[in-house]
């Protein structure tokens, strides 16, 4: 039986968001979704967050346990089976270095992940991140600071509307291990907040393909952090399309691009 939520502290959330062309964005998702503009833009990024006292909810926190993972996402909405419009993240890839995940997900907890290698430095005043998955086909580096205010070039015209706009996608779908089947966690976060950062370095192999992502159609937006937040993933109702949608890394991504 899948666990209803687990509850711990978001130590570090890096959101590294991309503005992307929406006809190429669509190619990229299942049948229901359609990409969440911002602008003329649709957002597409990497969540890279460090998870702390980890623990299914109202178990002691003695049994926590930490853990590093990175999410390649895309901002969608959609309409429900009760016709309501919704709106969160797809997510084609996770990617974690704890064998606790590993194993929990998509059994005990949606959210299916394949493992990979962390390597990060963070001193509060700089991040350095860099992640290779084993299976070497994909790959993400960062550098950055933070920053008094978002990027000139940025499609959001505050952090105020940057960050409505991530709070708003509090749910995210990723395939499961059945094809098909989407799973769904909700993100709660009581003491949202978010605050700027300057990147000086960025890289995602997944978004330098150009076979998915041609050139010129993906350009750097801006990255927000967030810290020391306590948080709830909740299960979400699960999905079904007739997408090819499976949980398998990169082949994930590709078999619905």
């Amino acid at each position: 039986m899948p666990l209803p939520s687990i509850q711990g502290v978001i130590k570090r959330r890096v959101l590294v968001n991309f503005r992307v062309d929406p006809e190429v964005v669509a190619g990229q998702l299942p049948d229901g979704f359609t990409p969440k503009l911002q602008g003329d833009h649709a957002i597409v990024g990497i969540c890279l967050i460090r998870l702390e006292q980890l623990q299914p909810t109202l178990f002691p926190r003695s049994l926590g346990f930490s853990a590093e993972n990175a999410a390649h996402r895309i901002a969608v909405v959609w309409r429900d089976s009760d016709g309501a419009d919704r709106e969160g993240v797809y997510i084609p890839m996770r990617h974690t270095g704890s064998s606790f995940i590993l194993m929990l997900g998509g059994r005990l907890f949606p959210g299916v992940h394949e493992r990979a290698t962390f390597e990060i430095t963070d001193t509060g005043a700089d991040i350095d991140i860099a992640i290779r998955s084993k299976s070497r086909d994909m790959r993400v580096a960062l550098r950055g600071k933070p920053a008094p205010q978002l990027p000139d070039q940025s499609a959001f015209p505050s952090l105020q509307a940057a960050s409505e706009f991530f709070r708003g996608g509090s749910i995210g779908y990723s395939p499961g291990r059945n094809r098909g089947r989407l799973e769904g966690l909700k993100l709660v976060t009581p003491g949202w907040r978010v605050e700027p950062l300057s990147v000086s370095d960025v890289y995602s192999s997944w978004l330098n393909d150009a076979k998915r992502f041609p050139s010129g159609s993906v350009e750097f937006d801006c990255a927000l952090v967030m810290r020391d937040v306590a948080h709830r993933w909740v299960v979400a109702s699960p999905l079904y399309t007739d997408s090819p949608v499976a949980a398998s890394g990169v082949a994930q991504a590709n078999s619905v691009g």
